[in-house]
């Protein structure tokens, strides 16, 4: 008679919690924040073609963090779900809420069912228009949704990140204000400096005049605020 090994569901449930929790804890973090003008999304990242923070749609923002064929597969998904709802409705249908909740459906999915769960945290952000609400929503490699307010840290050093930036934090920064914040959190968090060639930075700026409210900041662009 062969032998039928049994785990027991909430142990077979931590062990992938503990496996995707290593796996994230291996990659670079991502901080979101609301500041005077809009969102911005900001991280360490020394790649300049692997981007971890990309535009979803017209108001839309995507970042992750973990293993980037992972979070990348999960940014594309979003992309087609995002073009095929404003093709099939409307521009203005287009909600980070409703792609939140896709990306939350389809994480928890994969964490139930497959073997290996995704090693990854991604934040879904959305700007408001003139006198709206900003979004951002974060997601874990679970399922796990979250309304985030003010701002947000994931990815391995997510609660150093947190407390260097709440203690600074203002919602009134300008953005060259929030980037200096946000470097300072990340050289913290990270026991050193992280230079300006190393960052990068996407921002929903609401004051665009553009249908399209995603813009990245450039390598000089960062490197002329850090020495302002």
């Amino acid at each position: 008679m062969s032998f039928m090994p049994y785990v027991p569901p909430e142990q077979l449930m931590k062990d992938r919690s503990d496996f995707a929790h290593k796996g994230i804890a291996r990659g670079k973090s991502v901080i979101g924040l609301e500041y005077a003008d809009s969102i911005m999304l900001i991280a360490e990242n020394p790649s300049a073609t692997l981007h971890k923070i990309s535009e979803i749609y017209d108001r839309i923002a995507f970042a992750g963090v973990g293993k980037y064929s992972e979070f990348e597969d999960l940014r594309i998904s979003g992309v087609r779900l995002a073009d095929l709802r404003g093709y099939s409705y409307g521009r203005e249908d287009v909600r980070a809420r409703d792609l939140a909740n896709a990306y939350s459906q389809a994480l928890s999915t994969i964490f139930t069912q497959q073997m290996k769960p995704y090693e990854v945290e991604i934040l879904v952000a959305e700007v408001a228009e003139d006198g709206g609400h900003d979004e951002i929503y974060h997601v874990l490699f679970d399922g796990t949704v979250t309304d985030e307010h003010g701002f947000v840290a994931i990815g391995g050093h997510a609660d150093e990140l947190s407390e260097a930036v709440k203690s600074a934090y203002q919602p009134d920064w300008d953005l060259p204000t929030a980037v200096r914040e946000a470097v300072k959190a990340l050289s913290t968090a990270e026991g050193r400096t992280v230079e300006a060639g190393s960052i990068e930075t996407g921002v929903l700026d609401r004051t665009r005049a553009a249908r399209r409210k995603f813009r990245r900041l450039s390598e000089d662009e960062v490197a002329s605020v850090l020495a302002g």
